[in-house]
């Protein structure tokens, strides 16, 4: 029975997923625009997850945290957002540090906010940082067994990414681990 549960409510996050992807490439979700404070919501989203991260004895760590108002979904962002912290924590190992930073870039056109989460796990091939973003890809199947994963999470965060204007990227980092940096006007 226990099992039973487990896997209905993996299959119940699973159509979660897919509704919210669903929504978004049918643009279903255009109406629902409001102006708020980012770094209040990554704020929040930190400390969440620094619960959860008690498991695991990581820590999340906010390197930067810049005041920026947006306008968008907030919701949806929380979702792409939450998405990237979790992963980041799931691939973290025992004691890792998490690390969040929140900055506004100025360049000639215009401010874009960019949000890095970095983690210090293994880090991912150099052939699958694109493929990350795709729906239902995952980089190791028997990881993702074990992690309960199907592959959703990344491709919900790029397409809200895109639905604001902005885009998702990953890259490994240069001592270990994964960069997602997640960028969108402000």
């Amino acid at each position: 029975l226990n099992r039973i549960e487990r896997e209905i409510a993996r299959l119940d996050s699973m159509i979660g997923q897919l509704l919210t992807l669903s929504k978004l490439e049918s643009g279903a979700e255009n109406d629902q625009r409001t102006q708020f404070d980012l770094a209040a919501l990554v704020r929040e989203i930190g400390d969440d997850a620094r619960f959860e991260a008690l498991g695991k004895a990581c820590t999340v760590a906010f390197v930067r945290a810049e005041p920026c108002l947006v306008t968008g979904n907030e919701a949806l962002l929380r979702s792409a957002i939450e998405n990237v912290v979790r992963n980041a924590l799931r691939y973290s190992p025992e004691k890792a540090v998490v690390e969040i930073s929140l900055q506004v870039e100025n360049n000639n056109i215009n401010q874009l906010v960019v949000i890095a989460v970095r983690d210090h796990g293994p880090g991912v091939p150099p052939e699958s940082l694109e493929k990350l973003f795709q729906p239902f890809y995952r980089v190791n199947d028997a990881r993702e067994r074990q992690s309960g994963g199907v592959g959703l999470g990344l491709s919900i965060t790029d397409r809200a990414m895109r639905w604001h204007g902005g885009k998702a990227s990953a890259a490994n980092a240069d001592d270990g681990g994964l960069i997602i940096r997640l960028s969108l006007p402000t």
